[in-house]
């Protein structure tokens, strides 16, 4: 902390990722609370306040990057106001942009009203409509306001003396607003202070879309209504709260209902349209079809067709067209094969599958051009996976990044070094004063900082600046594979290692789990036969068993902590490993195995490792 003396206190809600080890170990000065389980943000942080001795107080979320000054600047601020009782500071996402929540008014039924209902949303500079976030303020001045942001949240040690801890009654959401709101009524001020500013990503706890998150941040409000407001007001917001819930639990599973099924139920309607047009101008050998065969054959063919589709990754994006070919082709061998097994009076014609598979094909092929240029976004065809990077530091930490990047993604078009000084060698574009020129010019997709030589205060500054550019920003961490950032407050985590997500790809889980299914189920089928190779006959079978439902996966990571586990794509545990097909025990080799598994995924790799290590499947 810059020119200030205080202590600084991490409170573990029982994480097994292995950060306390990693606090004991780089940040011995850290006093470190333990939890054995879960307690909630508010006693989590109580915990740390009992025992604190400074004049003030700040809650700062583990999920935030702040500026160098960003502490002395906000002391100063409440020595220079002794009635500021808390404070907030200006608040930027993953991209750059503001979060209107760094400053918020108080819900009262009024402003819950028109935030459950998005009155808010459609008007947020109204002075009527957008008193939640307050809309009608500056986010450049500094303000009075009504509820400051758990995020960032420093208090006066005096105040809370005064009106209390966080209420231990709140487990997440909603203790933040009932605090600032005690603030108020003990006579202190909140203060939005946008003098400096932090990052933050966001999303570690509960996805801002997902239904729990609804039940969990409504379901606070009403503890908070009834803790504060009359008896008669507390009821009325109760009550509109519950409707609120369910109303917009149900619109969100019904949202992403439509979302996922909508183009699947047109693509089965249209090829079963065009199936069953095909059977009635049939001309070919003056065939007729068979009424009642016709009403199970085509609606199974159709299905088929789909299902197939579904495998080959039609319904994955970006788009390819190539996948509706495959997937086709799959789905045709498929009621092929069934076709064959069926008898005589139920076998009308193998050239109507012919011809019903290149009209399969011809559909997927015509509806997919036609959402490329109508509908666009991301239906686009061949949309751009590979990515311009620019990474900004000295040569040296640069150019560490660089092959860390080269390491660990495989889709990278161009990476440009640029100098975190107003000089640059022969090796870099240029300096970090032409950030803004290098974006267009270069097509650039993501900016990656060192934050071993780009202060947080410049990585906020130029995130901010840049952060209408549909630029994705990470921050590299000195001697790290980690890179920090956030693309949205939906994404699947705020701190990864970069780009190894080729095993996450959902055609290839399909694949993984398909190659385990297959596997597991030949072997448990051949039990009588298989079981005289394997020396732990039963360790062999229950592995099989647990392949076959899900439980485990053929082949997954060889880890040796759970810090490794968290670092990687999520995959079931795996009874093999890359490991298991190596002959040799390089270190180096193995400290890369499992990024190289997860990045360069294929199912020929997993039959790879089990032609050679198939003899451990009793492990």
């Amino acid at each position: 902390m810059q020119n200030l003396i205080g202590e600084i206190f991490v409170v573990d809600n029982n994480s097994i990722d292995g950060s306390n080890d990693m606090v004991k170990v780089k940040f011995p000065g850290v006093i470190l609370i333990e939890n054995k389980k879960n307690v909630g943000f508010s006693k989590a942080n109580n915990q740390a306040i009992e025992i604190s001795n400074g004049k003030y107080v700040l809650l700062l979320n583990p999920d935030t990057v702040v500026e160098e000054d960003t502490f002395e600047k906000v002391v100063k601020f409440m020595d220079e106001n002794p009635k500021a009782g808390g404070l907030g500071v200006r608040m930027l996402d993953g991209k750059g942009k503001f979060l209107p929540e760094s400053k918020r008014g108080l819900p009262t039924p009024s402003v819950a009203f028109f935030k459950i209902f998005g009155l808010s949303a459609l008007f947020p500079k109204s002075k009527l409509f957008g008193k939640y976030h307050l809309g009608y303020l500056s986010e450049f001045k500094t303000h009075e306001i009504d509820v400051l942001s758990g995020a960032f949240m420093l208090l006066r040690k005096e105040t809370l003396d005064k009106i209390g801890l966080l209420d231990e009654a709140f487990f997440m959401y909603g203790e933040d607003i009932d605090l600032s709101y005690r603030i108020k009524l003990g006579g202190y001020k909140n203060y939005y202070f946008p003098e400096t500013r932090i990052i933050h990503y966001k999303g570690e706890s509960t996805k801002k879309s997902s239904v729990n998150y609804v039940f969990v941040f409504y379901r606070a409000m009403v503890i908070f209504a009834q803790k504060h407001f009359s008896k008669k007001n507390a009821n009325l917001f109760s009550i509109l709260i519950n409707i609120a819930v369910y109303f917009r639990a149900s619109l969100a599973i019904f949202s992403r209902f439509i979302k996922k099924a909508f183009l699947p139920v047109v693509d089965i309607l249209f090829v079963l349209a065009g199936l069953f047009l095909l059977t009635r101008y049939w001309k070919v050998d003056n065939i007729e079809f068979p009424q009642k065969i016709l009403q199970i054959a085509i609606p199974a063919y159709t299905f088929s067709w789909f299902l197939s589709n579904v495998f080959a990754g039609m319904y994955d994006f970006p788009q390819k067209l190539k996948r509706s070919i495959f997937g086709s082709i799959l789905g045709t061998l498929f009621i092929l094969i069934i076709y064959a097994l069926l008898p005589k009076d139920y076998q009308f014609s193998r050239l109507f599958i012919l011809i019903g598979t290149g009209w399969v094909i011809s559909y997927y092929y015509i509806s997919r051009i036609y959402l490329h240029f109508v509908v666009k976004k991301k239906f686009k065809l061949n949309a751009k996976t590979n990515s311009n990077f620019l990474i900004v530091g000295s040569e040296v930490e640069a150019d560490r990044v660089k092959n860390m990047l080269k390491l660990i993604n495989s889709k990278i078009d161009f990476i440009h070094l640029v100098s975190q000084t107003e000089e640059k060698s022969e090796n870099q574009i240029g300096i970090i004063s032409q950030l803004d020129q290098f974006i267009n010019t270069l097509a650039i997709d993501e900016i990656i900082f060192c934050a071993k030589d780009v202060s947080a205060q410049e990585i906020i500054k130029w995130m901010s600046i840049l952060g209408d550019n549909k630029l994705d920003f990470k921050i590299a961490q000195p001697e790290s594979l980690f890179l920090i950032g956030s693309n949205s407050i939906n994404s699947a985590g705020d701190l990864y290692i970069f780009d190894v997500n080729e095993i996450s790809k959902k055609s290839k889980q399909r694949l993984k789990r398909s190659f385990d299914f297959l596997i597991s189920l030949s072997y448990i089928i051949l039990f009588p036969i298989f079981i005289w190779l394997f020396k732990y006959k039963l360790n062999f079978l229950k592995n099989m068993f647990f392949c076959l439902i899900g439980r485990r996966t053929l082949i997954g990571y060889f880890l040796t902590n759970n810090t490794e586990r968290e670092q990687l794509p999520k995959i079931k545990k795996g009874i093999l490993t890359p490991f298991d097909s190596l002959k040799f025990t390089d270190e180096q080799v193995i400290a890369k195995l499992n990024l190289i598994y997860a990045r360069d995924y294929s199912i020929f790799k997993d039959f790879e490792i089990l032609q050679k290590a198939w003899k451990k499947l009793d492990r």
